[in-house]
């Protein structure tokens, strides 16, 4: 079996890449902190990815990297903190990337995100990129990201490594960081229609549409991308395809929870009035991925594993 390194192996996404991948690859999993109870048939590592010397230990050995390692958290720091996005993903990252090149890593897979792109009423192709255009608000993570693409596609040329770079849309699903301050709209979401007895607040006018993908997909299109990329460089967006806005969110959650809430909306909260979708045929078109679960059918999936993960052990 190959060997393969899992990044921020204690996050959301690393999470679920371990139980997807556990039977594929021989697996390391590696975090700056590591869970009490953790699977025993794996490797794990605590390390700094920030330093260089705990990047040579991750990567030694290693035939794929999947790096999912970051500072990560919600629409209130993104408003009023924006710079906490951007120091500590752009050194670990750097290091990562150079660190498989010399190490002849035979293929690297990062997410980038969609904080580049401008709002717009059709998917946006990843064409659609355009450097003076990134909105205000994401101006620091938003330059970060392309930095970051644009040193993998460097890398490529030594025709040594194969990196893969998915701008992916909003991940959802089991695992997901359930934390009002900490979490992303969606985990926050289920939080308060699970919590509620009457109403549930939502931050700003609700307007605000995203592209939410269930992360079962994109563990999907990581392992065609794995198994079908030719090329040293890949660019693709990840996501369904579609928008969909918060107020209809919430609306979706409130029905498929069976309860009586009605929602208020607190306009005084931090918002970011955007539309945006992703374009996924480039995706298809090379990996021949495209998602498979409805929002409706992600929403009841992770109603179900909130309810016996989180609120069985509250």
């Amino acid at each position: 079996m190959k060997k393969m390194l899992i990044c921020g192996a204690n996050g959301f996404i690393g999470k679920n890449l371990i139980e997807y991948f556990v039977n594929k690859y021989d697996i390391r999993a590696v975090d700056i902190s590591l869970p009490a109870k953790r699977r025993q048939d794996i490797e794990w590592l605590e390390l700094d990815l920030r330093d260089q010397n705990d990047v040579k230990k991750a990567v030694d050995g290693i035939d794929i990297i999947l790096h999912y390692a970051a500072t990560t958290t919600g629409a209130a720091d993104i408003v009023s903190k924006p710079y906490i996005h951007v120091t500590d993903n752009v050194v670990m990252t750097s290091l990562l990337i150079r660190e498989a090149h010399e190490q002849n890593v035979e293929h690297f897979v990062m997410p980038s995100c969609t904080v580049m792109y401008n709002s717009s009423d059709v998917p946006v192709k990843e064409e659609d990129y355009q450097e003076e255009a990134i909105p205000p608000q994401y101006y620091g993570a938003g330059h970060t990201k392309v930095y970051l693409e644009k040193m993998c596609h460097f890398f490529s040329t030594f025709k040594r490594t194969k990196y893969s770079v998915l701008r992916q849309s909003n991940i959802y699903g089991p695992n997901d960081k359930f934390d009002l301050k900490k979490g992303h709209v969606f985990a926050a979401s289920i939080i308060k229609v699970s919590q509620s007895g009457n109403v549930v607040n939502v931050w700003g006018t609700g307007e605000e549409e995203r592209d939410l993908l269930y992360v079962d997909d994109l563990l999907v299109c990581i392992k065609n991308i794995i198994e079908k990329q030719n090329e040293f460089y890949s660019l693709i967006n990840v996501g369904t395809g579609k928008s969909i806005s918060i107020a209809d969110l919430v609306q979706k959650m409130i029905s498929i929870s069976g309860k009586d809430l009605t929602i208020v909306y607190d306009e005084t909260k931090p918002t970011i009035k955007t539309k945006l979708a992703v374009n996924i045929e480039k995706a298809n078109k090379l990996f021949d991925w495209q998602p498979e679960t409805t929002i409706e059918d992600g929403i009841k999936k992770t109603f179900a594993w909130y309810k016996k993960n989180i609120m069985r052990n509250n």
